[in-house]
Parts: C-alpha cells; sequence; structure tokens
C-alpha cells in the first residue's frame, strides 16, 4: 500500500533533518490552474515527493497549488521533471530561497484546502483570470522611481515590520482576508495611478491584483516571484536593491537577509533587532521579536511569567496546558493586544 501519509514523530524527524548531511534546496511556487479532484492529486503528489525525500508545506484546492518545500539537491532534476510530467506546472517558475541553511522543512504535508490562501471573497463574479500586469526586478524599479506610484505590501503586519520596499504601504492586518478590502478602500481616491503589489513569493499579490481590477481600479502590477524572485534577479542582473531588511518567510529559517539594514526593534528592549522567534513556553509559543541579549536574560521566553513556567516541573507545565487554545498568537505591537512591553 503506498504511503499517503507522514507516521514519524514531528521531534524524531526534526532529529533526523539536523544529522543529515546532504545538501537541500528551499523552494516556494504557485500557481493558479484548475483541479477538478484535489484529494486524488494531492494523493498522486504525495506519492511521488514522498519517493524524492521531499519535505514542506503544500496546499492543494480547486483553484490550484500553493507549496513551500525543500527538496534533496541531488534530487532537483528529478523533482523538475515530475513538476513537467503535470501540464499546468510545466516549466513553472521555481523561486528559490535567498538565505538557505536546507533546514527549512523536516516534514512532507499536503493538504487539501477551501483556497490555495484564504481571501474571504464571496462574490462568485471574481475571476482570477482577470490579474494585474506582472513586473519584473527590473521594472519594479523603473516604475518607483514615479513618485506618483504607489507600493502596496500585501503582507501581514509581523512580515512588514522586518523588512519591506522603500515607500511601500502597509496594510496593517494580521490576514490576507482582511487586507483585501482594506486595500481597496484605502486606494479608492487612486483609482487612475500605477500600483504595484508584491508580497513574499507572488502567491498573495497576484490575487490581489485581481480582486483591485475587480474592485474598478485600472493600472496595477504585481511583482513577479514576490520578494523572493526580486532578491534573486537583483543579484544576477547587478540591480539596485529597493528592499529594505529582511523577508519574513514561514519556515524554520522565519527570515532570510535580503537588505543590509535592520529596521525593526526587540520587542522587549527596543534595541535594533529583526530576529523572529517563538516563546520557549510551549503553552505560549509566541511570535515575536527577541535580541541575543533578551533571548539569555529570558531564557528565550516573552516574558517573566513563562521564563517562570517553563523551569516548572514537566508534568505541572502539561497539566497547566491543558485546554489552552494559543490561537494565532502574534506580537501585534500596531494594535497592542497583548501585553503592552514585552518581558514584563
Amino acid at each position: 500500500m503506498a504511503v499517503l501519509h507522514n507516521r514519524v514523530s514531528q521531534k524524531e524527524l526534526k532529529e533526523q533533518l539536523l544529522k543529515e548531511t546532504e545538501s537541500r534546496t528551499t523552494i516556494s511556487f504557485y500557481n493558479y490552474f484548475h483541479i477538478g479532484d484535489p484529494k486524488a492529486f494531492r494523493d498522486e503528489m504525495y506519492k511521488a515527493l514522498h519517493t524524492l525525500r521531499v519535505f514542506g508545506r503544500i496546499y492543494v484546492a480547486h483553484e490550484g497549488i500553493n507549496a513551500q518545500i525543500s527538496v534533496p539537491t541531488a534530487n532537483l532534476d528529478a523533482f523538475t521533471s515530475y513538476l513537467n510530467s503535470i501540464e499546468p506546472l510545466k516549466d513553472l517558475r521555481l523561486n528559490l530561497a535567498v538565505d538557505d541553511h536546507g533546514k527549512s522543512f523536516w516534514v512532507l504535508k499536503i493538504k487539501v484546502r477551501d483556497k490555495i490562501v484564504a481571501d474571504g471573497i464571496k462574490d462568485t463574479s471574481f475571476d482570477m483570470r482577470n490579474k494585474g500586469k506582472y513586473v519584473n526586478a527590473e521594472q519594479f524599479n523603473e516604475l518607483t522611481k514615479d513618485p506618483e506610484t504607489i507600493v502596496i505590501d500585501m503582507r501581514n503586519h509581523y512580515e512588514y515590520e522586518v523588512g519591506h520596499f522603500e515607500n511601500a504601504i502597509e496594510i496593517p492586518s494580521d490576514t490576507f482576508r482582511e487586507q483585501l478590502p482594506m486595500a481597496v478602500d484605502m486606494m479608492k481616491e487612486n483609482k487612475d495611478k500605477n500600483i504595484i503589489m508584491y508580497c513574499t513569493g507572488g502567491i498573495r499579490c497576484e490575487k490581489a491584483s485581481a480582486y483591485m481590477l475587480h474592485s474598478g481600479f485600472k493600472n496595477v502590477f504585481h511583482l513577479e516571484g514576490g520578494i523572493i524572485n526580486y532578491a534573486n534577479k537583483i543579484k544576477e542582473e547587478g540591480l539596485d536593491n529597493k528592499f529594505r531588511g529582511k523577508n519574513f518567510v514561514f519556515d524554520d529559517r522565519l527570515g532570510e537577509r535580503i537588505g543590509d539594514e535592520i529596521i525593526a526593534k526587540c520587542h522587549q528592549c527596543g534595541k535594533p533587532c529583526d530576529t523572529h522567534v517563538n516563546c520557549a513556553n510551549d503553552g505560549c509559543h509566541l511570535l515575536f521579536i527577541q535580541c541575543e541579549e533578551c533571548a539569555a536574560k529570558y531564557d528565550k521566553c516573552c516574558s517573566k511569567e513563562c521564563q517562570d513556567f517553563i523551569h516548572l516541573p514537566v508534568e505541572e507545565q502539561k497539566e497547566l496546558r491543558k485546554g489552552v487554545d494559543k490561537g494565532r498568537n502574534i506580537f501585534n505591537k500596531s494594535r497592542a493586544r497583548l501585553r503592552p512591553k514585552l518581558g514584563e
């Protein structure tokens, strides 16, 4: 019987990954295309990628595929051949990680979802085929020389905080589904201006560009391959880098360096820092920015309360964590939903 799901514990898999000596390449890709039977598509892909020892997170839906993975470098050609055997994925642009240590994922998860990126769009007349125009790195740099060009960041607030393009407008939200109507509302007086949208790898800004056109905007562009592809192209082509700071990524790295600047601050002491971490307390796991000094001071915890908690006996910790729903536990500085100052 073919393997269709992982049956090894996450802890064991991570330990195995850390012991690996072979090189791995972190890749992201997506494509909007119709999949008639997402479950069957998912199962066939799992069998193929499991054989190639691919790790990562892939979402499959009727509207297409969204993937962030790591592939043994020795298997890259076989992996590419497999993608090319699927007609809608043939010769697809693959975004190679910029700052890659090869330890980004340690398990393969392929999930069937309603959407490959949750958008909250209910209007049945919305059509992804009517999307904005691609701009490459060179075109992006040229268009943004015009002060009338508007650049919109379609990522979450914590992504924007550590890095973004010069003069980019933040849509201050926790989720993409909230951002779409907010972007339309914020730009309602600029319907005839050039608007460039961008995100990490292209999937969100591509859908956002289609939504803006659907909402009556005229000159909408989106950055091809997002920040990741931009960073690779400026190096290859010797272009000026208009991105400042770090690009947040949704894997174990939590970020890759694009610009040399550190534009964020430690959420505990306020020193310049752009290192995202998860609180060491398993009952918290708050995602926040922490410098090395505060990591040592608080034992990698977000607060004295969590620091005290992790030093309790393990069984007592487990008992106290029962029934705790962490939800989307992310420090939102702009809304001050959590502690006014971390560490206290």
